[in-house]
């Protein structure tokens, strides 16, 4: 893939990770799971696809720079500390779990949604400067299995669109049309 179309895919992906973002603040997901902060992550299915599509440097590319403007228009440097300690530890998982041959798209992205807590924990003891917020690490983990299964599914759909052949992208594999395999 060529440079210019790599630079206008990435910006792309990018605008459309922040309007996830920012959409997601509208769901009301606490009256279906009463634990503060627990969002879908709608946003890391760009970051998946681009980890599929674009390999590792440009998926995190992405996930630095979504985290910055999301930060900018409304996530202060708080959300910037969660946003980043989580996501940066989600990509190091999601890209080791890539490698990984028995993992497909689901366990790769349940695998980055559990990292992505465990990360959002970490910032939130620091933070807090308490380690007794590790306590709600077990709820998140559980609600990670389900949202890091959705994101999958949106994930596969999408690859499975976006095909090697119709969109030229020399990074997919054919593990990732074959996404419901394996978990």
């Amino acid at each position: 893939m060529g440079t210019t179309k790599r630079l206008t895919l990435s910006a792309v992906m990018i605008a459309l990770a922040l309007a996830l973002s920012y959409a997601e603040r509208l769901i009301p997901l606490q009256f279906v799971i009463p634990l503060p902060g627990v969002k879908l992550g709608l946003a890391n299915i760009v970051t998946l696809v681009a980890l599929y599509l674009l390999g590792a440097r440009s998926a995190f590319i992405i996930l630095c720079i979504r985290c910055l403007l999301g930060s900018m228009f409304g996530g202060g440097i708080t959300g910037l500390a969660f946003s980043l300690t989580g996501g940066l530890l989600a990509m190091l998982t999601m890209t080791c779990g890539r490698k990984c041959k028995p993992l497909s798209v689901y366990g790769v992205s349940i695998l980055g949604a559990a990292a992505h807590n465990i990360g959002q924990i970490c910032a939130a003891m620091v933070l807090m400067r308490s380690y007794y917020v590790a306590a709600y690490l077990p709820y998140l983990l559980l609600v990670g299995l389900f949202t890091g299964f959705a994101t999958a599914a949106a994930v596969a759909g999408v690859l499975k669109i976006l095909s090697a052949e119709r969109f030229g992208f020399s990074e997919t594999s054919n593990r990732t049309q074959n996404t419901e395999e394996t978990i």
